[in-house]
């Protein structure tokens, strides 16, 4: 009984025999000597030599060991590559055995000869004769026995060699393209398909007469039946390939039997990839060889029994629509492809994701060029969009048409696909029904897309969003919804898709689209309430790069909305985010975004407001944290102000730093350095400069730690180097002097702005006192005009143009406020992304009006957080120092 339990667990004597070779090879770490001088090379060589000692050094090993069996096993370790360790064969009693060469020296050469082929264009940038006389036929020789890693370098460096033309093409067709030819018929795929893109590639570069003879001719022996399907399978993209380089008369005589042969061929996948060439056959032909030769062609294989050939079948035609005319696009093409939706709608689910992704392409191309679509095709064409998209989804009961709500009855990924390609498929599909109807036909399928219950799906529509928005100008309104959707969704995936061109969108929806005087504007307080959703979802989670993105698309904040709306909603939260976050990334993109909002700021009172908070709350604030936040917030300020205003309100408490207790802020405040030496301007911050100086010789003297002395007395060095700014005539001006001009010339208007809107707030109420009082005086002259009626005498009329006056007045001098603060706003679209080191100025920081700042209760927190906000708090004012 144990004699059998040990047989059936381990096998007969015999297997277990045989087994004892199947081991893996021990692999050394240690080589012998005589390994080590079979690997070392003559260092008196040059590269060519070498390469050649190389290439042509024997990697074969033969070895022969006893069988266990009493036959012998030969062994052949080879730098072929082998799709398992080891392959054995049996002659009789000799075992051969084949093995992978892991560790050993075989592999150590394949390594050096891999290396060569490697770096053969630059031994072809060295010395392109003697390489070509003496590398080249080297490599050809070791490339009938390579593994796949030098083959693959091998098509990449021949590639290489004729992309930066380091030889002649015709030293190329004579050297380099026959190699090229012969391992196309390589027996590994990936390496066949190396070569075969190499040769696509190649032959842009060809002659005509080199195609005909070295790739045409061969071309229809591989193309035959009794070939193997990997080599017709590259005759069809050969074929593609070289006929955009014949004449037409060439390509029928020529191309198009091997074309329809291999249209006819017995295996799917070759039918599939000469379908997808047809294309380019066509391009050759003309139009009216396309009618007759390639048409025929793609009908049938339209009804083909493979489904990928029918897919492949249906791009074709999408793609030649326009080599059609109306009588072949009426009698055949409309109704070849209705007939393929049809059926693939309900036999043929595998195709339906492919169709449904080039669905957009066909309708769009059907009604921008032609236009020739009757209305019972144009419906068709909108109605089977439309299951397209609801396609797996079940609808909601007690649901009005354009609030249609669905879930999910079927999770299957194809029903997903297809309603992600009807996403990505909107824009086109607008065009389809024309953006004037894009309400009453297209609005609810476009709703429903938005709020379908998978996040590839939502995702897609938001990726597109900017398309949409576009396409509907004056008519932007309609999506406002979806919008808001789509800013608060529950995932952060659609979020961070609806980014990459939120700034566009909103730009596009405040002002109506393409037409800035529409009257249908989004509601702005819907807006951001859902961005400072969209916030606060992307804070509690664990996604701070989503964050970042965020809180830097913020920065378009301010040419979408008010600066009294962005004072009072948004800066809570970048402060908060600055003091309380603890992502260093989010921190600074909060820092940059608070920056841009006070550079837009059009009121004097909030920008003085706002930089004396950063100062209280991150300058002089407890946390080591916020100290080396207001560092880069003020590296920000350097960036995005002008040097002035910089030395105004933030040069002195930089200063203030260099006394910290803490080592690591007192180290960033030396690397700051050189910017505040530059942002100074001489003569008028000579005193700023002499306590720069001051403060640079108390660091070199009084400081003790070691590695903050250390970098004093580096930055010292470049300091020294350092030239001041001085003011000088405009003609003189540098380019970063030129820079810092127009920012302190753009902050000065704004200036201006705020002087012209009080002005014209002050005029404006002086008109309503005196149309007030012009009321009351008409109203007692009716009453005494009344009154005296009584005996007898008309009543004077009343004044009504007064108000009419001052309405006018009035908006005149909106309008030109409005001009004005336009043109200023489109002047500094320029300055969101640059980063440019300019700064300077003088003056100090003035005494600001305290300002409250109110923050929601429901805010969220960053987890691990330890400073938080109050709800509630002041600006005190700070006097600004002498």
């Amino acid at each position: 009984m144990m004699d059998f339990n040990q047989e059936n667990l381990f096998g007969q004597i015999e297997d277990l025999q045989e087994l004892s070779f199947i081991e893996r090879p021990v692999r050394r770490y240690l080589k012998t000597p005589e390994e080590i001088e079979r690997l070392t090379v003559d260092e008196e060589l040059n590269d060519i030599e070498r390469a050649v000692y190389l290439l042509s050094n024997s990697s074969y090993q033969h070895s022969i060991v006893r069988n266990w069996g009493g036959g012998s096993v030969t062994s052949y370790q080879s730098p072929l590559s082998f799709s398992s360790s080891q392959i054995y064969r049996d002659f009789g009693r000799e075992k051969v055995v084949f093995q992978k060469p892991t560790g050993d020296i075989s592999s150590g050469q394949d390594v050096q000869r891999t290396s060569v082929v490697v770096n053969l264009p630059n031994l072809m940038r060295q010395n392109t004769s003697e390489t070509i006389r003496r590398v080249v036929p080297k490599i050809r020789e070791v490339l009938h026995v390579a593994g796949v890693e030098m083959q693959l370098a091998a098509a990449v460096s021949f590639l290489t060699i004729l992309q930066e033309e380091l030889v002649s093409i015709t030293a190329y067709i004579h050297s380099f393209l026959p190699i090229i030819l012969a391992n196309l018929d390589h027996r590994d795929t990936v390496v066949s398909n190396a070569w075969l893109e190499t040769l696509l590639t190649v032959i842009n570069a060809l002659p005509k007469e080199t195609i005909r003879q070295e790739i045409l001719s061969p071309l229809v022996s591989k193309a035959q039946l009794s070939q193997t399907v990997q080599s017709r399978l590259a005759s069809c993209k050969i074929l593609g390939k070289v006929a955009r380089k014949f004449e037409s008369h060439i390509i029928k005589r020529d191309i198009l039997p091997l074309v329809k042969s291999l249209c006819q061929d017995v295996e799917y996948e070759v039918r599939s990839c000469m379908c997808r060439q047809l294309e380019f056959i066509a391009q050759g032909i003309g139009v009216e060889q396309t009618k007759t030769a390639i048409l025929p062609e793609l009908v049938e294989l339209a009804r083909d029994e493979g489904s990928s050939v029918r897919i492949a079948a249906f791009d074709t035609i999408v793609n030649l629509l326009v080599m059609f005319d109306s009588d072949d696009r009426t009698q055949i093409i409309f109704p070849l492809v209705m007939m393929f939706c049809e059926k693939s709608f309900k036999a043929d689910e595998s195709i339906l994701a492919p169709l449904s992704h080039q669905l957009g392409k066909l309708c769009h191309g059907l009604s921008g060029k032609f236009r020739n679509l009757t209305n019972e095709q144009h419906m068709w064409f909108l109605d089977f969009y439309k299951k397209f998209s609801t396609l797996g989804l079940q609808q909601e009961n007690g649901q009005s048409d354009h609030t249609t709500q669905f879930y999910a009855a079927d999770m299957d990924a194809k029903y997903v696909s297809v309603r992600q390609n009807c996403a990505y498929n909107l824009p086109a599909m607008i065009l389809f029904v024309d953006p004037k109807c894009f309400y009453s036909e297209l609005y609810p399928t476009f709703s429903t897309l938005c709020h379908d219950p998978e996040t590839l799906v939502r995702r897609t529509v938001a990726t597109g969003f900017h398309e949409v928005i576009k396409l509907l100008g004056s008519s932007v309104h309609t999506v406002h919804k979806e919008l808001i959707a789509l800013l608060q969704d529950e995932s952060l995936e659609v979020l961070d898709a609806l980014l990459d061109h939120l700034p566009e969108i909103l730009r596009c929806v405040i002002t109506g689209g393409d037409h800035p005087g529409s009257e249908t504007k989004v509601h702005v307080p819907d807006l951001i309430p859902a961005l400072s959703i969209a916030e606060q979802r992307a804070a509690t989670s664990l996604k701070w790069r989503i964050h970042e993105k965020l809180l830097l698309t913020f920065s378009c904040l301010p040419q979408v909305i008010s600066s009294d709306q962005i004072y009072y909603k948004f800066l809570p939260i970048m402060f908060r985010i600055m003091t309380t976050n603890n992502v260093l990334p989010v921190q600074r993109a909060s820092a940059r975004t608070l920056c841009v909002f006070v550079r837009y700021n059009r009121k004097q009172e909030q920008r003085q407001e706002i930089c004396s908070k950063l100062v209280e709350q991150l300058g002089q604030g407890k946390s080591c944290w916020n100290r080396l936040r207001f560092l880069d917030t003020c590296e920000c300020i350097m960036d995005l102000f002008s040097k002035a205003f910089f030395c105004k309100y933030f040069f002195l408490p930089v200063l203030e730093l260099s006394n910290d207790p803490v080592p690591n802020v007192r180290i960033k405040f030396c690397y700051m350095l050189p910017k505040l030496k530059s942002a100074l301007k001489l003569p008028a911050d000579k005193h700023l400069l002499q306590q720069l100086e001051l403060c640079v010789r108390k660091l070199l003297c009084q400081e003790k730690d070691k590695d903050v002395t250390a970098i004093v007395r580096i930055i010292t060095l470049e300091l020294d180097r350092m030239e001041t700014s001085t003011e000088s005539f405009p003609k003189r001006l540098q380019e970063k002097d030129l820079l810092d001009h127009k920012k302190e010339k753009e902050e000065n208007l704004l200036l201006e702005m705020e002087d012209m809107e009080k002005r014209g707030e002050s005029k404006l109420m002086n008109e309503k006192k005196l149309l007030s009082s012009f009321n009351k005086d008409g109203k007692r002259k009716t009453k005494l005009g009344r009154s005296r009626s009584l005996g007898g005498r008309v009543a004077p009329p009343k004044i009504t143009t007064d108000k009419s006056t001052m309405k006018l007045t009035s908006a005149a001098s909106n309008s030109q406020i409005a001009t004005t603060t336009k043109n200023a706003l489109l002047s500094f679209d320029g300055m969101l992304q640059s980063h440019s080191s300019s700064s300077g100025g003088t003056a100090s920081l003035p005494t600001c009006s305290s300002r409250f700042y109110s923050t929601n209760s429901n805010e969220h927190k960053t987890n691990g957080s330890k400073d938080t906000l109050p709800k509630k708090f002041n600006l005190k004012s700070r006097k600004s120092n002498p």
